[in-house]
């Protein structure tokens, strides 16, 4: 199946923690084999790292904050034009494939 959300879109959060939900925020990285996409500003965990050192390199300890991936079925891509959570429609011209917004119709590509 083709994933409709790219990396640099801008999603709102439909399911997930109660602090997450109707957050809105930037797509950093698609997974597309694991169906998961990381949001900027939602689902954060925060990881205690001690220091390790490997091949030469050193991390730093201390507590680090990261967005971890959610599943793509929990966010839904926003509209630019009629600024709402929208399902995305497919269409194909002229061998391209572009997005369109099943709200307004609106192309969401361009």
């Amino acid at each position: 199946m083709k994933v409709k959300i790219r990396k640099g879109d801008q999603v709102e959060v439909l399911r997930g923690l109660s602090e997450d939900k109707g957050k809105r925020g930037e797509v950093i990285k698609v997974l597309p084999d694991e169906n998961r996409v990381v949001v900027q500003g939602v689902n954060t965990h925060t990881k205690h790292q001690r220091q390790v050192q490997s091949q030469g390199r050193t991390v730093n300890p201390g507590i680090i904050r990261f967005e971890a991936p959610m599943s793509i079925s929990n966010v839904a891509i926003v509209c630019k034009k009629c600024n709402k959570a929208t399902r995305v429609a497919l269409i194909r011209e002229d061998g391209k494939t572009k997005r369109q917004c099943k709200e307004c119709g609106a192309m969401i590509d361009e």
